[in-house]
């Protein structure tokens, strides 16, 4: 059993990179993908951990990316795993994901304003506390369900945070085109993050990956917590028709999404086999 798609406390998860490297040997994960939002800090710091516990560590991230052009405007929000099964990525990669942390900054600099103005106080001094220099929108959910402006995270998302909400501010995040020529660039595989996510019809969505792949996408993510058997067996199929590699992990979060396990996901409805990393190293190779 393995797990290729969890995040630590430097981005949304819970969870330090050794907690999260002890959880995984003590499960009898065979292996483990840290897959940090935007950074690569996570991975850093277990590494050294995962050598001494005899875990294999895999180099991983998700970068929040946008499908420009698309119908709608604002452009559509797609995620993409990237994983260096060779190495770490290059410096240069690790200095244009500094500029991603800045640009996160400051639209979190301009969300607390946004709060304020809807009198709702929250100091990006407090979601520097929880999410240092990755706190994002998870963070801002948490310290508004603590001072009980919302009733629940979910809500705060609803109302304000989420894409319609109330204090929604744009990032400047960089294309999809972008983000999966900067993962090849790096000595990275792009795959396609949670692809259930990226629409209602099966049809509209192949179509969608099919575009990703003339672009250099490399792999999809099969196996997931939000995919039903049927996702599962929709992505599997069209990977093996579109000669790309399956990716799969559950999505760990920690206590941020309690529901889903280390391993396993939702209720067991994750189980992802070794072939797949090693499939993963063979289009590494190929790449």
């Amino acid at each position: 059993m393995i797990d290729l798609h969890t995040h630590s406390d430097e981005s949304d998860g819970t969870l330090s990179p050794g907690q999260l490297v002890r959880a995984a040997v003590e499960l009898g994960l065979e292996a483990l993908a840290i897959t940090d939002h935007d950074t690569l800090a996570g991975y850093d710091r277990a590494a050294p951990q995962a050598r001494s516990a005899g875990l294999e560590l895999v180099c991983g991230i998700e970068l929040s990316t946008k499908l420009r052009h698309h119908p709608g405007g604002r452009g559509k929000a797609v995620h993409v795993l990237g994983y260096f099964i060779d190495g770490v990525p290059t410096t240069e990669f690790r200095l244009w994901l500094g500029g991603i942390q800045h640009s996160r900054r400051d639209r979190n600099r301009r969300l607390a304003a946004r709060l304020e103005s809807l009198g709702l106080p929250v100091t990006l001094a407090e979601v520097e506390k929880l999410g240092r220099s990755l706190a994002g929108r998870p963070h801002f959910a948490r310290l508004m369900f603590e001072k009980g402006y919302v009733s629940s995270a979910q809500e705060a998302f609803d109302l304000y945070l989420g894409e319609s909400g109330k204090a929604y501010v744009e990032r400047d995040e960089p294309g999809l085109a972008e983000g999966i020529r900067r993962i090849r660039e790096a000595g990275g595989l792009p795959s396609v993050a949670h692809p259930a996510r990226l629409g209602r019809h099966s049809d509209v969505v192949d179509r969608l990956i099919g575009e990703m792949r003339g672009l250099g996408l490399g792999a999809i993510e099969a196996y997931h917590s939000d995919h039903s058997p049927r996702d599962v067996g929709q992505f599997l199929d069209l990977a093996r028709r579109l000669g790309m590699a399956a990716t799969g992990g559950t999505d760990f979060h920690g206590g941020t999404k309690p529901a889903i396990a280390l391993g396993t996901g939702i209720d067991g409805n994750v189980a992802v086999p070794r072939a797949v990393l090693e499939r993963l190293r063979e289009q590494a190779i190929r790449r």
